[in-house]
C-alpha cells in the first residue's frame, strides 16, 4: 500500500481535472474542494460551493467519487458539505468563479418597451408557483397595467392551459437570429411559453446552453410592445433558468413562493438565498395554500399544511410576507378551465388576496 503522502498526492491528482462548468477553472484552485485527506482505504474531503454554483453539486460529487474510486486501495469516498469561504472580489466586482453563473459576465440588457421585470420562483415544485404567477399577472392587468407573462418553466409549461390558449400557436416572422415571436393575448395579458411551441405530450430534453438560449429568445425576440411589467414564471429549484435570467436582464425583484409546511420552507430558503447572492432584490415571500376554504362553509378555514411557515421564512430572511393565499375550489376550476380565479371568480377570497398582492408590488401605477 502507498505511503500516506503518496496516497494524498494520488488523490489530489485524481481531483485536479474536475472543473467549474462556468469558468473551466480547477475546483482545487477555486478551493471548492478542500481538506483532502486519506484515511486507510477512504478519501475524505470538504465540498464548499458558493451559492451560485449549487446546481453543480450532484455532478461534482459524482465525478469526484468516480475519479477517486479508480485509485488503487481506495474503496470509499466521504464528502463533507460545508460553507464556501468568502473570496475577495475580482477587479470587475464579481466573486471569483461567478462568471457563467449569473454573478458576473456581460452587462444585463433591458427588454425594449418593458419597464420592469418581476420573477416568481420557488425552491420546489408542487407549491402552486405557476398559479401564483398567472393570477398575479392577471391581477396586475386588472389594476390597469400593461402586463406580459413569460412562462420560463421550460420543462413544465402550464401557463397556456391556465390561460385557455393551449391550442394556439404564436405567429413568428423573420428567420434565424432575426425571428420575432408575437405573444398570445389572453385575460388581458400577453404571454409566451414553450407550451405554445411543442406538442402537449412532447418532453423538453435540453441541457443548460439550450435552455439559456430559449430564455434569451423569449426575453429579446418577442414583440412585447409597451409593458409596465413582465412577470416571469421560473421553474422550481436553483438551476440554469434562474441563473440565465439573473444574468441576462435587470429585474425589479423576485417573489419566493412557499407553502406553510417545513419541507417547502427548506427548499424556499435555498432559492431565496440564491437570488440574494446573485444580487437580485427579493421583494418578499408569498405563502400559498395557507388554509382550505370549503365551498359549503366559506366562513371556515382549515390549515391543512400547518401554519406560520411563510411568516417564519420572511422574518428570518428580512423580507416582507407579501400574501397568504387560501385554497379554494375556484382556483382548481379556474386553472383547469383556462380562466384563472382572478378572472373567473373575482369575488372569491383568493382573488381578493391576489389583488392585495398586486397592490403591494413596486410597480408604477397610472
Amino acid at each position: 500500500m502507498a505511503s500516506a503522502d503518496q496516497a494524498l498526492k494520488e488523490a489530489l491528482a485524481a481531483l485536479e481535472p474536475l472543473k467549474d462548468a462556468g469558468t473551466g477553472r480547477s475546483l482545487l484552485d477555486l478551493q471548492w474542494i478542500q481538506e483532502v485527506r486519506v484515511q486507510n482505504n477512504r478519501v475524505v474531503f470538504q465540498l464548499a460551493l458558493p451559492g451560485y454554483a449549487s446546481s453543480q453539486r450532484d455532478r461534482i460529487a459524482a465525478d469526484a467519487r468516480g475519479a477517486l474510486l479508480q485509485l488503487g486501495g481506495i474503496d470509499d469516498v466521504q464528502i463533507e458539505l460545508t460553507q464556501a469561504t468568502p473570496q475577495a472580489p475580482a477587479q470587475g466586482g464579481a466573486p471569483i468563479g461567478a462568471a457563467g453563473h449569473g454573478g458576473g459576465g456581460p452587462e444585463r440588457q433591458a427588454i425594449p418597451g418593458v419597464k420592469q421585470v418581476i420573477a416568481v420562483s420557488s425552491g420546489k415544485g408542487g407549491v402552486g408557483k405557476s398559479t401564483v404567477a398567472v393570477n398575479l399577472a392577471c391581477a396586475l392587468a386588472q389594476s390597469g397595467l400593461k402586463v406580459g407573462l413569460l412562462d420560463a418553466d421550460i420543462y413544465g409549461p402550464n401557463a397556456p392551459t391556465m390561460l385557455g390558449v393551449a391550442d394556439q400557436t404564436p405567429q413568428v416572422r423573420g428567420s434565424g437570429n432575426d425571428q420575432v415571436l408575437t405573444p398570445i393575448e389572453s385575460c388581458g395579458i400577453a404571454m409566451v411559453s414553450m407550451g405554445l411551441l411543442i406538442d402537449a405530450h412532447q418532453p423538453v430534453i435540453w441541457r443548460g446552453p439550450m435552455l439559456n438560449g430559449i430564455i434569451r429568445q423569449f426575453l429579446y425576440q418577442v414583440e412585447w410592445g409597451e409593458r409596465d411589467v413582465l412577470v416571469v414564471d421560473l421553474p422550481p429549484g436553483t438551476g440554469d433558468a434562474q441563473l440565465s435570467l439573473a444574468q441576462a436582464v435587470p429585474m425589479a425583484g423576485v417573489i419566493i413562493v412557499t407553502t406553510p409546511q417545513m419541507v417547502s420552507l427548506q427548499d424556499a430558503r435555498r432559492g431565496l438565498a440564491m437570488f440574494q447572492q446573485l444580487g437580485v432584490p427579493v421583494l418578499g415571500v408569498v405563502e400559498n395554500m395557507t388554509a382550505f376554504i370549503p365551498p359549503d362553509a366559506p366562513e371556515k378555514r382549515y390549515e391543512l399544511f400547518g401554519s406560520g411557515g411563510g411568516q417564519c421564512l420572511a422574518d428570518e430572511s428580512g423580507v416582507p410576507l407579501l400574501a397568504q393565499l387560501p385554497m379554494e375550489l375556484a382556483v382548481v376550476q379556474g386553472g383547469d378551465g383556462g380562466r384563472p380565479v382572478t378572472v373567473s371568480a373575482p369575488e372569491s377570497a383568493t382573488a381578493s388576496a391576489f389583488a392585495a398582492l398586486a397592490a403591494r408590488l413596486p410597480v408604477a401605477t397610472r
